[in-house]
């Protein structure tokens, strides 16, 4: 039976982050499979990392990867999707705008010869239970637009927090990934299609953080780390 690793990046996380390991570890201990939850700390401010500490008591199968500095949520991510163990290794937000139970239907296609199963709130059967705002959602808009003209990924929705990956896809496109914070999405699905790997995009139920916000700083950043990518596949460098 395949082992599922769950890993969970937070940033200044101390008062969601309780509430969503609690979730998570509700619904695998009533799983058949054997699982591990890791959640990166990357180099929170707050209490984060001290939170999660106390919850390994109670959370079966919890650990907890700290670190001191900031580094960017795609750092962490590839922190510990590489120090995963699971056969399949899920990655998730803290502030579970996804539920861990959607992997129940992305794990079926991990048998089916797919090395790769993303959530995606663009295609039919998604539901989005709470919607961003409208100048949020236009920004949204544009910067897929400007993906598929530039890094043609092969998805609706790069951005999506919730992928999961076959233990062999996860080290060999994290092993290789170079962007750290706004677009790294981005990248390890252009790895993943240079690379050759099969994805399969499934719809999910998403729930907008009314206390997530990126700022259009943030959105230049991300395009600009898009045009790095494209720049990157050019050159070679993923080779």
């Amino acid at each position: 039976m395949q082992k599922l690793s769950v890993i969970i990046p937070a940033y200044n996380e101390e008062l969601r982050i309780e509430k969503t390991l609690l979730a998570v570890s509700d619904f695998l201990q009533k799983q058949t499979f054997p699982y591990e939850i890791l959640v990166v700390n990357d180099g929170s401010k707050d209490a984060t990392s001290s939170v999660v500490q106390k919850l390994t008591a109670k959370v079966p199968n919890l650990k907890l990867i700290d670190n001191k500095l900031n580094h960017g949520k795609g750092w962490v991510t590839k922190q510990g999707m590489l120090e995963a163990t699971g056969d399949v290794r899920v990655f998730m937000d803290a502030d579970n705008s996804t539920k861990v139970y959607e992997i129940i239907k992305f794990l079926p296609f991990f048998d089916q010869g797919y090395d790769i199963v993303i959530g995606s709130r663009r295609i039919q059967g998604s539901n989005i239970a709470v919607k961003q705002s409208p100048f949020r959602d236009f920004l949204g808009g544009v910067f897929r637009f400007i993906v598929h003209t530039l890094v043609p990924v092969g998805v609706t929705d790069s951005q999506c927090g919730f992928k999961a990956f076959s233990a062999k896809s996860s080290q060999a496109i994290f092993s290789k990934q170079t962007i750290y914070r706004w677009a790294f999405d981005v990248e390890i699905l252009a790895l993943a299609r240079k690379q050759g790997f099969k994805i399969k995009e499934l719809p999910i139920t998403w729930v907008n953080d009314s206390e997530s916000h990126v700022k259009l700083g943030g959105m230049i950043s991300m395009l600009l780390e898009v045009v790095e990518v494209r720049l990157n596949l050019w050159s070679g460098k993923y080779k």
